[in-house]
C-alpha cells in the first residue's frame, strides 16, 4: 500500500508558509477555548500608538489568520500560484519576495490607519472647541459600524439634543469619543493576504497570459485583466473607506505595490529573473 503524502509536491517555502499559518489557527482557535489568553490580539499587528503594539507583530500577523475561510483562501492561493513562483524563481528568491510584499503591505496599511488615526484626533479636537450634538452625531456614524452601539449612541443624541449647552452630555460625548478612537487604535491587523496579493500579482507579471477560471465566473480570464480587475477593485473600496468594512484594502495594495517594484528590481538587476 502506498502513503499518500499531500505536501509531498510542494516546494519547501510553500509548505513551510501553510504548515505555520495552520499551526497558529489552530492554537488560536484552541487558546479562545481553554484559556483567556488572546493570540490574536498578541500576534496581529497593532498601531505603533496602541498600547499593544510590538515591532514583531509586522512578522507574525502575516501568519495569524482567525477564521477557517480566512485561512482556507489565503493558503488556497499560496499553493496555487506561490508554488509556480518557487519552483521557477527558487526557494531564497521567493521567500525574499513573500516577506517584502508582507512586510510591505503592513507598511502601507500602517500609514493609512495612521492617517485615519490622525483624522479622527483633528475631529475631536475640533469638537472640543465647538461642542455639539451634530458634530458628534457625524462622528458616530463616520466612525462606528456596530449596530447596537450606534443605536444607543443616536439615542444619546437625540437626548442631548433637548439640552445641547449641558456640560455633562459634552463631557460624556468626550468620553464616548475617547473610547472609539481607542477602539480604532487597538484593533489588530492579521493575515497573509498583503503577500498573497504580491504573490498574484507576481504571477500575473510572469504568466500574463494564462487563463484563470475562477469560482462563479464561468469564462476564463488572463491573468494580467485578473489582476488588474484585482487591483482596481481594492483601491476602488480602499478609497470608500465603508464604515463596518474591516477588510484591509491597502495593506492588499501594499503588497501589489511592492511586489511590483521588487519584480521591475529584479528584471533590471538579475542576469536571469526566472
Amino acid at each position: 500500500m502506498n502513503n499518500y503524502k499531500p505536501l509531498s509536491g510542494m516546494p519547501p517555502a510553500v509548505k513551510v508558509i501553510i504548515i505555520i499559518n495552520v499551526i497558529i489557527f489552530l492554537g488560536i482557535n484552541i487558546m479562545s477555548q481553554r484559556s483567556d489568553l488572546d493570540l490574536v490580539n498578541i500576534l496581529g499587528l497593532h498601531l505603533p500608538q496602541s498600547e499593544y503594539f510590538r515591532i514583531y507583530q509586522y512578522i507574525t500577523h502575516m501568519f495569524t489568520q482567525e477564521g477557517l475561510a480566512h485561512l482556507f483562501f489565503n493558503m488556497f492561493a499560496v499553493f496555487m500560484f506561490g508554488r509556480i513562483l518557487e519552483s521557477v524563481w527558487g526557494t531564497k528568491r521567493f521567500v525574499i519576495y513573500y516577506f517584502v510584499t508582507g512586510l510591505g503591505a503592513a507598511v502601507l496599511h500602517s500609514l493609512v490607519s495612521w492617517y485615519g488615526l490622525h483624522n479622527m484626533q483633528e475631529q475631536f479636537y475640533a469638537f472640543q472647541s465647538t461642542p455639539d450634538p451634530g458634530v458628534f452625531a457625524e462622528f458616530v456614524r463616520s466612525h462606528v459600524s456596530n449596530p447596537r452601539l450606534l443605536t444607543q449612541l443616536m439615542q444619546f443624541v437625540d437626548t442631548w439634543n433637548q439640552a445641547p449647552g449641558n456640560s455633562q452630555f459634552i463631557g460624556q460625548a468626550e468620553y464616548y469619543m475617547q473610547g472609539i478612537i481607542q477602539a480604532y487604535t487597538n484593533v489588530p491587523t492579521i493575515g497573509a493576504s498583503g503577500a498573497v496579493f504580491g504573490i498574484l500579482l507576481a504571477f500575473g507579471m510572469l504568466f500574463p497570459n494564462t487563463e484563470l477560471y475562477l469560482m462563479f465566473i464561468p469564462i476564463p480570464i488572463k491573468a494580467k485583466y485578473f489582476v488588474l480587475l484585482y487591483g482596481a477593485a481594492e483601491l476602488f473600496f480602499g478609497l470608500q473607506n465603508s464604515v463596518g468594512d474591516n477588510v484591509a484594502h491597502f495593506a492588499h495594495l501594499g503588497g501589489m505595490l511592492f511586489g511590483f517594484f521588487l519584480i521591475l528590481y529584479w528584471r533590471k538587476h538579475s542576469k536571469k529573473f526566472y
